[in-house]
């Protein structure tokens, strides 16, 4: 971690790098504090539009000369949306590295949104939620959003619906950029060769010029959920199932507890308490998985899997069985040494991705105003007790407090 450095520009920008020598490939990223959460019900998708909508030309260059800028290099630019944040980024050859951050510069503070391009990603954005629909898999997560938080916009699809990104304008994404931008809750994060000094020179270079703009915006914390239970018929082969409930938030102190908790009951290992159980035991299911999310002011957790629909109520019966388990019986030392030992390999793993690890800097800087070593992070895990993991349990998998949605034929 001695080789991050960070530092402000006078426009509130906060740059950050980590030189790593033995490597040919520089990452750099543009990320926003930024996301679908922060749009109206009538912007609902515009954030992910203006995603695309950057690429499309800039006062200096049309789409065309965008694409070909990094891809006629060997390099790859790409940008993704979330519920809080929208990200710009690139990787190339280190030689090429000026360039990378230039084009980034360019399409995330010069697009035009021209008129033309706007009416053909139009017609790919649909094409794209088209394509999600299809795929009950992706869009079960979707839409269970809907049920954990109603009637909020961590709640809305972030790809919009099919009403309001055919109604986008240009001016609407410059008014929402206008109404959102805050250029002390931007980050320009980097991983590479190159030196500190050189690195920040360019950013210096290429992003100095930005007006400085100051946002007193606060976001609308969401209200606690009612569980509920929804079943949709769709074209499907198989049921599909999402349950869970709001959880914890970035800041709140069980967040790492909770983590360790999810991922010893769903997480990506073969060995996850419900895949022994729903596949390995009982043959149920082809994968089944427990995620965990938390945003600035709240969270959820939730767990997906495709059944045959006749399977439907003994898979959920199985997975109550777990809960149960969890919260009946504290797990034993040796236990609880081992899903430590495996998270702990899994977090220096995603470590060793230079890619994840641009965005996890940049992430961590907008959310928590600080980069996490895992030295911290591992202290963090061993301070975690069988005793708490149980609380949580007690807490978190109570079957009257969950909602459910079913996808079924």
């Amino acid at each position: 971690m001695n080789s991050i450095q960070t530092r402000t520009l006078s426009n509130g920008i906060i740059l950050v790098h980590r030189q790593v020598v033995h490597t040919e490939i520089s990452h750099v990223g543009i990320m926003l504090d930024i996301g679908s959460r922060d749009e109206n019900g009538t912007e609902q998708g515009l954030a992910h539009f203006w995603e695309h909508m950057a690429f499309k030309g800039t006062q200096k260059k049309n789409n065309i000369q965008i694409i070909n800028r990094l891809e006629i290099i060997g390099g790859e630019l790409n940008a993704y949306t979330t519920k809080e944040k929208i990200c710009f980024h690139a990787s190339v050859l280190s030689p090429y590295y000026e360039r990378a951050v230039e084009l980034l510069a360019d399409i995330t503070f010069h697009s035009t949104f021209p008129q033309k391009e706007l009416e053909k990603e139009r017609s790919v954005i649909l094409e794209e939620m088209s394509m999600y629909y299809d795929s009950p898999e992706d869009a079960i997560q979707d839409d269970f959003d809907e049920l954990l938080f109603p009637n909020h916009s961590l709640g809305m699809n972030i790809l919009g619906t099919n009403e309001t990104v055919q109604g986008f304008q240009q001016s609407d994404l410059v008014q929402f950029i206008e109404r959102n931008m805050d250029t002390s809750r931007i980050v320009f994060s980097s991983i590479g060769k190159l030196p500190h000094e050189k690195v920040f020179a360019w950013a210096e270079k290429h992003l100095g010029h930005i007006k400085a703009k100051k946002q007193q915006l606060k976001r609308l914390q969401p209200s606690l959920m009612i569980p509920e239970k929804k079943v949709v018929k769709r074209g499907v082969t198989q049921s599909h199932i999402a349950l869970g409930r709001q959880s914890y938030a970035l800041a709140n102190p069980n967040r790492m507890a909770f983590f360790t908790l999810i991922n010893l009951l769903g997480g990506p290992g073969m060995n996850s308490l419900l895949n022994v159980s729903v596949r390995e035991r009982h043959g149920l299911v082809y994968s089944i998985e427990a995620s965990f999310t938390s945003y600035i002011d709240s969270g959820f957790w939730a767990i997906y899997f495709g059944t045959e629909p006749n399977q439907v109520n003994k898979s959920i019966k199985l997975i109550m069985r777990e809960f149960d388990k969890l919260q009946q019986k504290a797990l034993s030392g040796p236990a609880l040494q081992k899903i430590k030992s495996q998270l702990k390999g899994q977090l220096a793993m995603a470590e060793e991705g230079n890619l994840n690890f641009m965005l996890m800097m940049a992430k961590n800087l907008l959310d928590r105003e600080k980069i996490e070593s895992l030295d911290e992070l591992f202290l963090q895990i061993d301070a975690i007790t069988s005793d708490k993991l149980q609380t949580l349990a007690q807490e978190m998998f109570v079957p009257d407090q969950l909602s459910y949605l079913i996808f079924e034929p």
